[in-house]
């Protein structure tokens, strides 16, 4: 495995391959990696036979006041993980050769995809997936890989992704994996690590939340009643929600009831020092 830190190192690095006409992909990280992110790196592994890893704690993407500096860092972890999965190569730029002293070019998704649930404006707002599409972007052009792996966890980056790389006609399959759990359900998450031992035990709320919405729309419950079910779970552990919605998970507009197609019920609250979020998709193919 190699280490580059400059655009121009990652594209010698990647010339090569490119020549032998060799599958790339990119698994792009913020670093404190868990095993949500080796699910990812596996599976790009073995569909790829060169496989990169973006490494780089993207500041455009946090509001002020958020927590980017307190985000969790362990470059030599990570690296130890990333080799031990089969990284070929790993990208961990610094700020500065990501947006270089004058930078101005920002990417955008507009309509409302992006200003809903994590954009909301009392929330994160649009300018966080401003950043996230902005850097993915970046990355799309300077690995220019064949797959690029995401996770489900952040089910709405991901379709944003997705409408950006089919808006701007990048030549990339995006691939969205499942969200992986801990035992008792909590999805694993980098800022899981801000959380002490009662903490820990709360979070779990989320999960369940999610759990008791699909039982209810399994038992034949609306919208509004599976809401509700999640509500209380959230409610018995003194979880108190910035939001739990069901929105349609192709579009995110908001649903009346189910109705076949696939519905998104997303959750995120704090707890402590972190907040978390996590999703389920209910119904459809």
């Amino acid at each position: 495995m190699k280490l580059v830190r400059t655009k121009a190192e990652l594209r010698a690095e990647l010339r090569a391959t490119r020549d032998q006409d060799r599958p790339i992909g990119l698994v792009p990280t913020m670093g404190a990696l868990h095993e949500g992110h080796l699910s990812l790196l596996d599976t790009a592994r073995h569909r790829c036979q060169t496989v990169v890893m973006s490494l780089f704690v993207n500041p455009a993407q946090f509001r002020p006041g958020e927590d980017v500096e307190a985000y969790p860092r362990d470059e030599a972890r990570d690296l130890e993980l990333a080799d031990a999965h089969g990284v070929d190569l790993v990208y961990a730029p610094e700020p500065n050769e990501v947006y270089p002293p004058g930078f101005a070019t920002t990417v955008e998704v507009g309509g409302e995809l992006a200003r809903v649930l994590e954009g909301d404006p009392a929330g994160r707002g649009s300018e966080h997936f401003r950043g996230v599409t902005t850097v993915v972007a970046k990355l799309l052009n300077s690995v220019a890989p064949d797959v690029a792996f995401f996770g489900q966890k952040d089910a709405q980056q991901a379709l944003v992704i997705r409408h950006m790389v089919r808006d701007l006609d990048f030549a990339v399959e995006v691939v969205v994996l499942p969200i992986v759990r801990a035992a008792d359900g909590l999805a694993f998450s980098s800022r899981n690590s801000y959380l002490d031992a009662e903490q820990r035990e709360r979070a779990v709320a989320l999960s369940s939340a999610l759990a008791a919405a699909e039982r209810c729309v399994g038992a034949g419950g609306s919208p509004a009643e599976a809401l509700a079910a999640g509500r209380a779970e959230l409610d018995a552990a003194g979880v108190e929600p910035e939001y739990l919605e069901a929105r349609d998970a192709e579009t995110l507009a908001p649903v009346a009831s189910f109705n076949g197609r696939p519905v998104l019920v997303a959750v995120a609250a704090r707890i402590g020092p972190a907040r978390l979020i996590d999703n389920v998709v209910i119904g459809g193919s």
